[in-house]
Formats: structure tokens, C-alpha cells, sequence
């Protein structure tokens, strides 16, 4: 199927597979003819192997819950297993990013989903007690590599939908994604808790994994018109949105999968649940999460993503507060309670950031007196070539959650330390949140020379 939906499109030169030629998504005509059920076609395979990436890179949150006394790892241990894996999916987000552009958002689908079945695989023959720490650290790093499936999905993803739909789209594909998060948990529940050994869990997911990357291969397409902008890609290094913006998703998505990485071993290290209560909880939280993030979405195309990010964090405090309460006071029912709230809020604004970032670089086009086709084509080539970068940062924030609770654990025998240093970064990215995009400077500041250079479009709206 080509973009014209008329004839095939012969394949670039020098390449293989399903390649389009021509894409225009800011095109009604176009679009509304042929454009939107392309787009939606490859949204839907992208999400599949996303959710399956995010499945394998947190597999080892769900393991280190069945690893008893029997593995010999401290709670400090498990913490630190479950930060590297973070880690590396957090740093091969960038190179995943720029993937897409070499070798087709097709193509690169079908490579990221094999390569998922080297930590499943892997684990699969190294899980049982005797196994040293270092070969543990070692699979879960190598799980790491299911967080960049994240980066090159959105690049591709963005690159198919008009600016007016990123955020429903950006939110789903995004969704779509983190909720193998909760799968991943649901799924080790049933699968663990009736055999009581995380192989036949594995056994599941490596067919699976095999099955995304060959529906990839029938019914994804590659756009000839992405191409790797270095000049992008260092402009938006020089632009101080980009950092901004992964300053604030270090709020929203960091928190969101550095939680689901930690909240069963919190459970389990603080108020001694076993393996199988806290994987009776901790899938809620991850779950909701993922469903609520399109909401995020939706919402910031609405109302304006600033808008929705900076009350979100006002929201996200609350929620940490009432944890920091329940901590002190031991409630596990009010704990898990606000723990699950603080999931739903993250994933309300991992929609809401993500949906600003184009909005913003829009935003820069029009003050630069761009027009029409030549302005989105800005927006999509600087929003593009960010993405990456700040999904990669946000990740991090993952880490140092991971970090931050395997410190305070260390040395208190409670979160609570690592929870009132969240609710401190909370009140950080809504100062940020508003002083940048939603405070009304005053006359010739920066901000204010953005906003007015074309009133069409201003940071509160992105």
C-alpha cells in the first residue's frame, strides 16, 4: 500500500521492504483519503511490540520478588539489579531513536523485537539459585534493551499523524506500551504463583516475542521521507526546551517506571508482604497508569498540555504527601492506596509532556515566521529529533528512583527518605512547569517574545 493508495511505490534505492515514498499527514485531503488508515494500521503494530518491549524490561522486577533467601541477595541487591536494567533502558533510547531514519521504522520494529530474545533467553538459562549476583546484574542489564523499543516507536509514530492527532496518537502508542508493565506482572502472578518457577514465565513471552517482530514484518511500513537530521539532532541538543521538557519527564515517566520497577520490592522490604501479595498489588498501579496515559493526551489537546502537566504535579505532591503519611505511620491501606493514585498521575502526564513537545517546537516555528507546510515540517523535524533524547533522560529518573529507595532502605529501613525527595523534585517541575510555559512575563521577555511573535499558537496552548 503506498501513501496515494493508488499503486504500489517502488522500494528506495538500494533498500528492501515496505517502503512509502510520499507522506503527508498535515495534508486533509490526503489524510482523509488514504493517510489515516496507514497511520492507524502501523500504530497498532508498533504499540504490540512496544508493549512486549516494556514487558522484557521489566521482567526483573518480577523476578527479584520470587528470588528468596535461597538466591542470597539483600533487599540492596535487588534494588540495584532492577536500577541497571533502568539504567540501560534509559541510555539505548538514543541510538534507537536515530535507528528508525537509518533503517525504516519497518524494518527497525522487526530487529528491535528479535533482539528482545537475548534477555529472555538468557534468563531463562540462569535463573536458579547458585547463580552468581554478577550474572544476574549481567541478564538484567541485557533486559534493558526492551526500554528503547519505546524511543524508536514514538519517533516512528510521530512522524505518521498530523500535529492536531500526536497526542491521542502519541498517548496510545505510548499506553500501549507501558501497560506491559502490569501484563508483565499479571501474567508472572498467574504463571508463577501456579508453578512456582519463572522459566514456564519465559516460555511464554519468547513465542510472543517472535510473533510481534513477524507481524511487524507483514503489516508495518517505512516512510522514505525520514531521514537522520544531524543538524537536528544538534539543534536540539543547543535548544533549552529539549532540557526543560526532559526535566519534566523525569517527573512523569521516570516516576512512572521507576515505581513499577520498586513498588513490589517496597511492599515486600517494608511491610513484609510475600512474593504473591505484593504481585497482587503492585500490577494496579503500572496498569492504570498505562490506560490513563491516551487520557493525558487527550486532555492536553484539549485544555493545553502546560496546563494539565503543572496541575498534574500539584496532584502528584498530594499523592506523596499522603504516601510520606502513610509511611510514618505504617498504614499499609492508605500507602498502597496513594501509591496507586501517584501511577494514575504519572500517566496522565507522561500524555501531557509528551503532547507539548511538538506543540512547542510548532511554537518556535511560527515565532521564526515560518508558515503553513514549512512550519509543521520544522515543528516535526526539531519534535522529532528531541524525542529520543528526552525519553532517554526521563528514564533515567527511573534510576534514581531505584537509587533513592535502595539508599533510604539502607540506611533508615524505610522509603520514606526517598519519598520526601520526590515530593521536593514534584515541586521543582511545577515551578519549572509554570515558569516557563504558563507565567505571564513581562514585556520583551523571552517567553513573551515567543508567545506574541504569532498569537496564533502559545506555550499554554502546547
Amino acid at each position: 500500500m503506498t501513501a496515494s493508495g493508488t499503486a504500489p511505490s517502488p522500494p528506495a534505492t538500494g533498500r528492501g521492504g515496505r517502503w512509502i515514498q510520499k507522506w503527508d499527514p498535515e495534508d486533509e485531503a490526503f489524510w482523509q483519503e488514504t493517510g489515516e488508515k496507514v497511520a492507524r494500521r502501523n500504530l497498532i503494530f508498533s504499540v504490540l511490540s512496544e508493549h512486549i518491549g516494556f514487558s522484557i524490561w521489566t521482567l526483573w522486577s518480577v523476578m527479584v520478588l520470587f528470588m528468596g533467601p535461597e538466591y542470597g541477595l539483600t533487599p540492596a541487591d535487588k534494588f540495584f539489579l532492577v536500577s541497571m536494567a533502568t539504567l540501560v533502558g534509559a541510555v539505548v533510547r538514543v541510538p534507537y531513536t536515530f535507528a528508525v531514519a537509518i533503517f525504516g521504522g519497518r524494518n527497525w520494529t522487526i530487529v528491535s523485537a528479535a533482539m528482545l530474545l537475548i534477555p529472555s533467553v538468557a534468563a531463562f538459562i540462569v535463573m536458579e539459585p547458585g547463580t552468581s549476583y554478577s550474572t544476574f546484574l549481567i541478564c538484567a542489564m541485557l533486559a534493558g534493551v526492551g526500554g528503547g523499543n519505546f524511543a524508536s516507536s514514538m519517533t516512528n509514530i510521530n512522524a505518521f499523524f498530523p500535529l492536531k492527532k500526536k497526542g491521542w496518537a502519541l498517548g496510545l502508542n505510548a499506553g500501549g506500551g507501558n501497560i506491559g508493565v502490569p501484563v508483565m506482572q499479571l501474567v508472572s502472578l498467574a504463571v508463577i504463583g501456579a508453578s512456582g518457577g519463572p522459566r514456564v514465565l519465559l516460555g511464554i513471552y519468547i513465542p510472543l516475542i517472535v510473533i510481534a517482530a513477524v507481524l511487524a514484518a507483514m503489516y508495518m511500513d517505512n516512510l522514505a521521507t525520514m531521514k537522520n537530521d544531524t543538524g537536528a539532532a544538534k539543534d536540539v541538543v543547543k535548544q533549552g526546551h529539549t532540557w526543560i521538557m526532559a526535566f519534566l519527564y523525569i517527573g512523569t515517566f521516570g516516576s512512572f517506571i521507576g515505581y513499577s520497577f520498586a513498588f513490589g520490592l517496597v511492599l515486600q522490604t517494608q511491610f513484609g508482604r510475600t512474593p504473591l501479595q505484593a504481585a497482587y498489588v503492585t500490577f494496579i498501579g503500572p496498569l492504570l497508569g498505562s490506560l490513563i496515559r491516551p487520557v493525558g493526551g487527550w486532555l492536553a489537546d484539549r485544555y493545553g498540555g502546560a496546563k494539565i502537566t503543572l496541575w498534574n504535579y500539584v496532584a502528584m505532591a498530594a499523592a506523596t504527601s499522603v504516601i510520606i503519611v502513610a509511611s510514618t505511620q505504617e498504614s499499609l491501606p492508605l500507602f498502597t492506596s496513594a501509591f496507586i493514585a501517584l501511577f494514575v498521575l504519572s500517566g496522565i502526564g507522561n500524555g501531557s509532556t509528551y503532547k507539548m513537545i511538538p506543540g512547542i517546537f510548532q511554537n518556535k516555528a511560527l515565532a521564526l515566521g515560518l508558515t503553513g507546510e514549512e512550519a509543521a515540517a520544522y515543528g516535526r523535524r526539531l519534535s522529532g529529533a528531541s524525542m529520543g533524547l528526552i525519553g532517554a533522560v526521563g528514564a533515567l529518573g527511573g534510576l534514581g528512583i531505584n537509587l533513592a529507595f535502595r539508599q533510604s532502605f539502607m540506611t533508615a529501613g524505610t522509603g520514606t527518605g526517598a519519598f520526601v525527595a520526590f515530593l521536593a523534585f514534584y515541586g521543582a517541575c511545577f515551578l519549572v512547569t509554570w515558569a516557563v510555559y504558563l507565567r505571564r512575563p513581562a514585556a520583551g521577555g523571552a517567553a513573551a517574545t515567543t508567545a506574541e511573535a504569532k498569537p496564533q499558537l502559545t506555550y499554554a496552548e502546547v
